[in-house]
């Protein structure tokens, strides 16, 4: 079975508050686009997870989340059997990209066929959690607001697709390091939410990252990178997640390769797409 396991970018996320089990609430906007993985996974004997990948900057052991979602499908329903699985990367690690959660997820959704176990979708995006708060989304994907950790997912209805220009800096950044230097005073109350303001009138202009400042002090490389896009003019621009990525939409293609050529110059630059929903699953399937 062969499935594609696509990445996300964050149209609009913030930080309410830190929760007692020092996780911090959320609000995000999580968008599907088109750069993905190819994940390969076949039966394997004597109750074995085996595991190889291309990119040599991620662990093929018991630390990556491909492992860790198969390891807990099996403990959680007791199964003794085993698989194989190849990853071909192309989304890179500490980017606020997701490319990990997203595997996860399809890890889950892909041992669930491949095994029988006839899980419904309320039960992987359960077991998700277990593995990260982003997990969840990839059994929607599409565009979807997500509450709590960001694990609580909600669908929105999907706006059109977007040519996405994407920057991928060297900079690799930690999440939790970037959670724990958030200075309180930037936490947005419900009243003041640009996604609830979002939601209420599809502008993109409105929406924010509440993570930028707190990067932006540490790696001012990412700023001027946003800063660059801004002359491009795109429909909305922002860092995805804690960074280090950097993203900007347009609705005109030229315009989105006109934009291409200035940032390429800098930084290494892609040029995907926004997927509505309906599409990432046509996509993802056309392997199986």
């Amino acid at each position: 079975m062969k499935l594609y396991s696509f990445a996300k970018i964050n149209l609009g996320l913030e930080v309410l508050a830190k929760r007692e089990d020092g996780y911090h609430e959320v609000r995000v906007l999580l968008q599907s686009i088109s750069l993905h993985d190819v994940l390969e996974f076949r039966s394997a004997p004597e109750d074995e997870i085996l595991l190889k990948g291309n990119d040599e900057r991620i662990p093929w052991d018991q630390r990556n989340l491909i492992y860790r979602a198969a390891r807990l499908l099996k403990e959680n329903l007791g199964l003794a059997e085993g698989v194989e699985v190849r990853a071909h990367k192309r989304i890179p690690p500490g980017k606020g990209l997701g490319g990990g959660s997203s595997n996860a997820a399809m890890t889950l959704y892909a041992l669930n066929k491949l095994w029988a176990l006839d899980l419904g979708k309320g039960d992987l995006m359960e077991l998700g959690k277990k593995l990260g708060a982003d997990v969840p989304f990839f059994f929607e994907g599409g565009l979807c607001l997500g509450l709590g950790r960001g694990d609580e997912v909600e669908r929105v209805v999907d706006l059109t697709s977007y040519y996405c220009v994407l920057v991928l800096p060297e900079t690799t950044i930690l999440t939790p390091s970037v959670y724990s230097q958030f200075r309180p005073s930037l936490t947005s109350d419900a009243k003041g939410s640009k996604i609830i303001g979002f939601l209420e009138s599809r502008n993109l202009h409105v929406l924010k990252n509440s993570l930028e400042e707190t990067v932006f002090r540490s790696y001012p490389q990412i700023e001027a990178i946003k800063s660059l896009f801004q002359s491009t003019e795109p429909e909305l621009s922002l860092m995805s997640g804690s960074g280090s990525a950097v993203f900007g939409l347009y609705r005109e293609k030229k315009r989105a390769r006109e934009a291409l050529e200035v940032l390429n110059k800098v930084h290494p630059s892609l040029l995907v797409e926004t997927i509505p929903r309906e599409r990432y699953w046509s996509r993802l399937l056309a392997g199986v």
